[in-house]
Formats: C-alpha cells, sequence, structure tokens
C-alpha cells in the first residue's frame, strides 16, 4: 500500500485514559492517521474532543451512527478503513456490530461485549464478513510473552502441569467511584461493566495471558467472588481454581483491593522438565527455571530469542520497551493484516496472531462461569 490506513474512534475523548493509549500505540509505527471520530457519548462533547485532536469539523460526529452513516457514504479513497471501539463495555457490540455491517474493519477494548451472546454474535459477522477484528488483550503483544508461548508450543518445558496467573491491583481499595472519578464510577456499576467488576475488567486478562502462554483452554472452575468494599455493587477480587484440556491445573487471582498494588500481572507455567516466570512490572526479563539445571534469564532484543519474539522487539537489547510498545504490536499485526487484505496479499504469520473474537468469547465464557460459580459457593462450573 501507498497510503496510511484511516482509522475512526468511538469513545476516547476528554477524560478518558484509554484513547489517548490507543492513539499513541496507532501512531508508533507510522502506518495509521486518526481522520474521524464519534469520541464521547454526549453530542456536544464529542464535537468539542474532535477539535482537541485537531480533526476535521464535517469529520467530528456527534454520535458513531452519524459516523458509520456518512463514512459509508464518502469515496473509498477518503473514508475510514477501521474503527476503533475504546467505551465502557456496554457501547462495544453495537457500534462494533454496527461497523462490521457497514464494512469496516475493528479494534476494540476488552472484554469484547456485555454479554456472551452479543460475543457469539460478533463472532459470527466477522466470520461471515472475512473483515479483521483485534480485540486489545495489550499483554499478549509483550515478546517475552511470545517467546514464552514459542517455547512451551515446541515442547522445551514438557508437558504443562501448573499455571499460577495473578493480576493484583489496589486502585478500588476505597469507595472511589462514590467520589465521581469516571474509570472508577463506570467500572463498578452493572449497568456499565456487565454482570463482573475486576472478573472482567482484569481477570479477563489474566485468563488470556494464561490460555496463550499455554495454548490450553481452561475448561472447568471453582471461583470464590467477593465485593470487599461496602455498597460495591461488582466484584472487586476473585480467587479461581482452574482446570486446563490436559489435564494441568491451575490457580488465578484478580483483586482491585490489593492495597499498595499497581498493575502487578504476572504468570508462572511448570512443566514436566521447567517453568517460566513472567511479570509485567519487568516485561523485558523472563525466567526460565530447569529440573535438572541452573536458572535461565531471558532478556528482549538478544539474539537467542525466537522469531515471533524477536518480530515484536523494536529496541536494542537493554533499551526498555514497556506497555506502549506491546499495544502497539497489536496494532502492527491488525495493520499488516488489513494491508494485506486490501491490498490482495498474504500477511506474514508472525503479524496475524493477535486476539479477535475467538479470544473475545472465550473471555466472555470466563466471566460468565467465574460469576456462577461464585453465586454457587464455588462450586466447579464448566466453560462451554
Amino acid at each position: 500500500m501507498s497510503r496510511k490506513l484511516r482509522m475512526g474512534m468511538i469513545g476516547g475523548g476528554i477524560g478518558a485514559f484509554i484513547g489517548a493509549v490507543h492513539r499513541i500505540a496507532a501512531g508508533i509505527d507510522g502506518q495509521i492517521e486518526l481522520v474521524c471520530g464519534a469520541l464521547d457519548i454526549d453530542p456536544e462533547r464529542a464535537v468539542q474532543a474532535g477539535k482537541e485532536l485537531y480533526l476535521d469539523p464535517a469529520r467530528s460526529y456527534r454520535t458513531y451512527d452519524e459516523m458509520f452513516e456518512k463514512e459509508s457514504q464518502l469515496p473509498a479513497d477518503q473514508r475510514m478503513d477501521f474503527v476503533t471501539i475504546v467505551t465502557p463495555n456496554f457501547v462495544h457490540f453495537d457500534p462494533a456490530k454496527k461497523a462490521l455491517e457497514h464494512g469496516f474493519h475493528v479494534v476494540c477494548e476488552k472484554p469484547m461485549t456485555f454479554s456472551t451472546d452479543e460475543a457469539l454474535e460478533l463472532d459470527r459477522l466477522v466470520k461471515e464478513t472475512g473483515l479483521t477484528f483485534a480485540l486489545a488483550h495489550t499483554y499478549t503483544g509483550y515478546p517475552m510473552v511470545k517467546q514464552a508461548r514459542d517455547m512451551i508450543k515446541a515442547g522445551e518445558l514438557g508437558k504443562i502441569r501448573k499455571v499460577v496467573v495473578e493480576y493484583p491491583q489496589g486502585w478500588l481499595s476505597t469507595p472511589l467511584e462514590q467520589t465521581g472519578q469516571q474509570q472508577a464510577a463506570w467500572r463498578t456499576d452493572p449497568k456499565k461493566s456487565g454482570k463482573a467488576g475486576s472478573v472482567g475488567d482484569i481477570g479477563t486478562h489474566a485468563e488470556n495471558l494464561a490460555e496463550t502462554i499455554t495454548g490450553l483452554h481452561v475448561t472447568e472452575l471453582s471461583a470464590d467472588v467477593t465485593k470487599f468494599v461496602e455498597g460495591r455493587m461488582l466484584d472487586d477480587d476473585a480467587n479461581v481454581l482452574l482446570r486446563f484440556e490436559n489435564g494441568a491445573k491451575g490457580v488465578l487471582h484478580c483483586s482491585q483491593i490489593a492495597a499498595g498494588e499497581e498493575n502487578a500481572l504476572n504468570i508462572r507455567v511448570y512443566g514436566e522438565k521447567g517453568g517460566i516466570q513472567w511479570h509485567q512490572h519487568d516485561p523485558n526479563t523472563m525466567y526460565v527455571k530447569w529440573l535438572d539445571k541452573p536458572m535461565e534469564v531471558y532478556r528482549t532484543g538478544n539474539g537467542y530469542m525466537g522469531e515471533a519474539a524477536a518480530a515484536h522487539t523494536r529496541t536494542p537489547a537493554g533499551h526498555p520497551e514497556g506497555y506502549l510498545e506491546a499495544f502497539a504490536n497489536i496494532y502492527r499485526g491488525f495493520t499488516k493484516t488489513v494491508q494485506a487484505k486490501i491490498s490482495g496479499s498474504k500477511v506474514d504469520p508472525v503479524y496475524s496472531d493477535f486476539p479477535s473474537t475467538h479470544e473475545g468469547v472465550r473471555g466472555m465464557k470466563f466471566i460468565d462461569a467465574v460469576i456462577e460459580s461464585g453465586e454457587k459457593n464455588a462450586a466447579w462450573v464448566k466453560l462451554d
């Protein structure tokens, strides 16, 4: 292609954290330009946000319905190619569905939808239309996550037996939602977040990381789910026992009341021959522990890394890469795939491993099973 992909955005306007992150990540490789948006649920704020981002006033839309209608009427060499959806959970499905129906590719925040039925519908639409859909499970974009996945797939650790994945945060240790803080308010509101709080917001990241690295699906779980903060309507802590399809067992812990913790996602995976340990606080490092030889320390950017990890490393060894670069890796894979579809070429498989609707459906079924188990006093529940 001889041009950048044209991006539209829904949500992500004034005061929104994740919208700015998406715009930075999308821009890192210089392959994407933001050309239009419906940046807030309030039409006036949407227009104002467009001004602050220097959008063409004619393409700073008051609603996403207006955006889809007018963008689809523009000539093919002017209209947006894809839309990024960075709204609260209850405004994921409708714009994603309409984008696909209007012929636009989609990048969407997680969890993918408000319900499993909605997730299944989006999965059906993506398969039916052949359009590209990327789900923002950012942590799978880290080079070390890809390295761990490929080592396990190659059998270097032997048959996987044990998975321990944790995602503790402390920012909701107090009733922050009662102060008017925007991010806390919608995440703790079942009308906007769905049936789950911490389980949907960060538990799905932990579930996705565990399934991505091991290549194994969770088949059954037992969950102890709690609302610790008085008056809170959704869970802020969950402890989940996992059973995987190969017989491996696991523990998943997610919490937003782990006082003092920042964003401490980490995972340990143990096989018959050894194990790996990776922590998002130090994403360029992975520890590989062997049954019969000394521990190894893997570092991003070195020549011993595998093909996928090397392809997603952006700087020489010793130059820190982090959250934004991992996010940009999701966008790069999405971009290369869309460009290939537009030009009728093939994309290198090393770039086509970004999360999509399959992972979105898995995440919604995980939420359903955890909440059901919690309501049944930690009874074992199968994931369909």
